[in-house]
């Protein structure tokens, strides 16, 4: 059988009520057995007091031992609390030889004698004149509790039993029991109103907390709850407010990759349609009878079916990133030399200046890629002169390389590195595919460098490699 539900702030009132509960009763029976204790410890000790002085006058004033010592016991124990002079007989047999007849609180033989062999054990087992028994008994009569004590006489057999009333005493500390049962359940009371409080002000955060996820959940990303205080319900505010920007963060991340991904097979569509339908449009004229004509359609192909094949090369190297499969073949590399063959290979006439040690631990293809990238860009949307700067006298080598051109238009600085990003002018005037400053960003990223931008007088590239990276 499943149990209901039980809520938070109940099962806080439950806790502290049941600890308030616990820790009352135990201070309470604690403080009542400490006071009883002590005043019966008073009580007893007062009665045995006044027992040895009521021995000593029939020691001082009686003939004990005589035969009329027993008649004169009553003249000086007449007016103490309820009294007997018992003798114990072979057997444990007691019997009251003389009693106190003026005492208000009377009690009769019959019942003293009921009364002493009920305690008979525990009042008659001392035999030394200066030892008491003591016990406590009920008048059958009546029901009313007494303190008997025991004083030894010297003559044998004998002994000084005097009554007192417990009654009194036995209510006085029934009042007392009450009384500390009225404070406990005042204070049980004042524990469930100090719980009730508690759980209230404990479950205003949590129930802030509760709607704050379940709007977060809805899609309100920019829920936040209040943090109050430096308790932990505070700290669980700040851990959610956290979360909740982290996670905004990640949303906006992913939207943004979506919107990404969304222009990027847009931008490769329009990028594989352009050549695709001037391939197209050719593929009539090879029938033409005209042998110039053929020759130019021929030309044409094989142009487009070139830029086809880059572009697909570039797309197959941007998913190699995209899946984090990017080989790094790492060997020592001079970058003077390697800027020197990429100048050469793409056509660019750079100047080359070097300070310090420019050898690098890189993967030669994709450093070669990323410099002649740089020097085709300058040449393509900058101006002559084209200069790169190598820079080994730090930590990393630095690779700088500007044109003399118009620079990157501002609104396109922050976008540059992103895939098929081209302004109007470089897409009329180029047959780029717009990847290849994207792929040579990444390139530089799997090595850890950097690649920045800026304009200073034209377009300057600033490539920053570490002197070695971890073969992947």
């Amino acid at each position: 059988m499943r149990l209901p539900a039980v809520s938070l702030r109940t099962r806080i009132v439950a806790a502290i009520v049941g600890v308030t509960t616990t820790a009352t009763a135990v201070m309470a029976f604690s403080a009542y057995q400490v006071q009883a204790d002590e005043a019966l410890g008073r009580f007893a000790r007062s009665s045995v007091s006044n027992a040895a002085a009521d021995r000593k006058v029939i020691q001082e004033y009686s003939k004990v031992g005589s035969e009329g010592w027993l008649d004169d016991a009553p003249t000086h124990l007449g007016d103490i609390p309820d009294w007997a002079l018992v003798l114990e007989g072979p057997g444990g047999q007691v019997e009251v030889v003389r009693a106190a007849t003026t005492y208000l609180g009377l009690i009769p033989v019959p019942d003293k004698l009921t009364m002493l062999r009920a305690v008979r054990e525990e009042l008659f087992r001392y035999r030394a004149p200066e030892q008491f028994g003591a016990a406590y008994a009920r008048v059958p009569e009546t029901g009313r509790k007494v303190f008997v004590v025991n004083a030894n006489l010297p003559v044998p057999g004998y002994h000084l039993v005097q009554f007192y009333d417990f009654s009194q005493f036995d209510n006085d500390l029934t009042e007392l029991r009450w009384k500390l049962v009225r404070v406990a359940l005042g204070v049980t009371a004042l524990g469930v109103g100090v719980a009730v409080l508690i759980g209230r002000r404990i479950r205003r955060p949590i129930k802030a907390l509760s709607a704050a996820a379940d709007e977060l959940g809805a899609g309100e990303l920019g829920t936040r709850v209040p943090v109050k205080g430096r308790d932990e319900v505070a700290a669980l505010a700040g851990s959610f407010n956290a979360m909740a920007a982290r996670l905004g963060e990640s949303i906006e991340e992913l939207h943004a990759k979506d919107r990404q991904q969304r222009r990027f097979v847009a931008d490769v569509a329009h990028d594989l349609r352009t050549p695709l339908a001037s391939m197209l449009a050719t593929v009539d004229s090879l029938d033409h009878a005209e042998p110039a004509t053929r020759t130019r359609a021929a030309d044409i192909l094989g142009t487009q079916a070139r830029r086809l094949a880059k572009l697909v090369e570039d797309l197959l190297e941007i998913a190699s990133f995209d899946a984090g499969k990017a080989d790094l073949r790492v060997a020592p590399v001079d970058l003077a030399d390697l800027v020197a063959d990429a100048a050469e290979v793409t056509g660019v006439d750079a100047a080359v200046t070097a300070s310090g040690n420019v050898t690098v631990v890189a993967d030669p293809r994709r450093v070669h890629t990323v410099v002649a990238n740089l020097l085709s860009n300058a040449v393509r949307h900058g101006a002559a002169p084209v200069t790169v700067t190598l820079d080994g006298t730090g930590d990393d080598v630095v690779v700088r390389v500007a044109d003399a051109g118009p620079g990157v238009p501002e609104d396109l600085l922050p976008l540059l590195f992103d895939r098929f990003t081209r302004g109007d002018h470089a897409r009329q005037a180029t047959e780029g595919s717009g990847l290849g400053l994207a792929i040579a960003r990444e390139n530089v990223l799997a090595h850890g460098g950097s690649l920045t931008v800026h304009n200073d007088g034209g377009a300057v590239f600033t490539v920053r490699l570490p002197r070695g990276v971890e073969n992947a």
